[in-house]
């Protein structure tokens, strides 16, 4: 957003809110806790969804291709060959 857009927004908001009526009404407690909990809820179920959807399949995702990276440098090892002498 430009400079001049946002001042413009700026004064818009102060202007309208200078005229604002007071709304005479009354939030009883109950209501007022409930109100914060579906907020608390709404924001922590974004963020969970956040985390479950989106970063966690991309955190796998790297992991796997750490692993298999790693995998490629490092020469593979095999077992030590059993003689003859051992198994008799």
């Amino acid at each position: 957003m430009k400079r001049g857009t946002l001042t413009a927004v700026c004064v818009t908001v102060a202007a309208f809110s200078m005229w604002a009526m007071p709304a005479l009404a009354y939030v009883g407690p109950g209501a007022g806790l409930s109100a914060i909990g579906a907020f608390l809820a709404l924001i922590l179920g974004v963020i969970l969804a956040f985390v479950g959807f989106i970063w966690y399949p991309v955190k796998v995702l790297l992991r796997k291709r750490k692993a298999a990276g790693a995998s490629r440098r490092e020469p593979q090892q095999q077992p030590p060959a059993e003689s003859a002498e051992e198994g008799a």
